[in-house]
């Protein structure tokens, strides 16, 4: 019996020593796991237009928080002393983008995540580098001119997204009460409107913008502009528990803004032309955007 327990410990010893090893790696930080690779892994999105996304199946995705990532990249590259980082994305939605961060398959979610106070509790943020009003998109010719005016109208929401709870909040409160189509990305929220299974669609006002401004018929549509559910920060996300990385990346970003490097590319993808139709959004910065620039911070809300 007594020779029989050994090989059990053994295993349970071998066992140990493999989830010590696991746990070790984690502490060892995304700056180490960078370091290690030689790679950086971006997540990045399809269609948030002028945020993050893509010309064609093969391109690289770009846009504005993308730009603010390459900017990070470089401060990572230059801490760790690399010559080069090869930048590697993965096309996240809004569903699988805290997991997929959370297990180590991204180390950035550069795209138009909400800081919320509810995601701060799996995993951390930049400073806010754009603030956004939740309202609709609807076509010119629906006669819907207010909010209110939704009331029985099939609407348009993206899954995993915080408009489609802000639009369920309104229907409990009784304010709102819609009949949801949920889209799985925000494209796909877009076709329902465009198309005419959906009479509006619910998102972030400047998304709405870039959506409009790249359809074939951007004159169709309008922006209700004079109230929204709420207005929101958006915010780059990163593990938790990792304050190097943390504190270089909010050095980053915090540099961009008191430098004014950030006002450079907000002109470049909001004052100017942008592919693939070189439409230009013409969203000047609220004064929401002016204060977190002036003032950097991650709130949630």
């Amino acid at each position: 019996m007594h020779f029989a327990r050994r090989p059990l410990f053994l295993g349970l010893g071998l066992a140990i020593a493999a989830l010590c090893g696991t746990a070790a790696a984690q502490d060892a930080g995304t700056l180490r796991k960078i370091k290690d690779s030689g790679t950086i892994q971006i997540g990045a999105r399809d269609s948030q237009i002028p945020f993050s996304y893509k010309l064609s199946a093969d391109s690289a995705p770009i846009g504005f928080t993308n730009d603010i990532c390459l900017k990070i990249v470089d401060a990572v590259k230059a801490k760790l002393g690399l010559p080069k980082i090869e930048v590697r994305y993965t096309m996240l939605n809004s569903t699988n983008r805290i997991p997929l961060l959370q297990n180590g398959t991204v180390d950035l979610d550069c795209a138009t995540t909400t800081n919320t106070m509810q995601r701060q509790q799996q995993v951390d943020f930049a400073p806010s580098h754009f603030v956004t009003n939740i309202t609709a998109a609807v076509k010119k010719s629906s006669g819907i001119n207010a909010l209110p005016d939704l009331n029985g109208k099939n609407v348009a929401t993206v899954s995993g997204s915080t408009s489609i709870q802000l639009l369920r909040g309104a229907r409990k409160s009784g304010t709102i009460e819609v009949n949801e189509i949920a889209g799985k990305d925000t494209s796909d929220g877009f076709l329902l409107l465009s198309t005419g299974r959906a009479d509006a669609y619910v998102l972030d006002d400047v998304q709405l913008a870039g959506m409009i401004a790249s359809a074939p018929n951007p004159g169709d549509y309008k922006i209700l502009t004079k109230e929204s559910l709420r207005q929101e920060p958006y915010g780059i996300m990163l593990r938790k528990d990792d304050p190097e990385f943390k504190a270089l990346v909010d050095e980053t970003v915090t540099g961009l803004m008191k430098s004014g490097a950030i006002e450079q590319l907000y002109a470049k993808w909001f004052l100017s032309p942008i592919p693939p139709r070189n439409a230009n959004l013409n969203f000047p910065m609220t004064d929401a955007v002016r204060e977190i620039y002036k003032n950097p911070n991650n709130k949630g809300v």
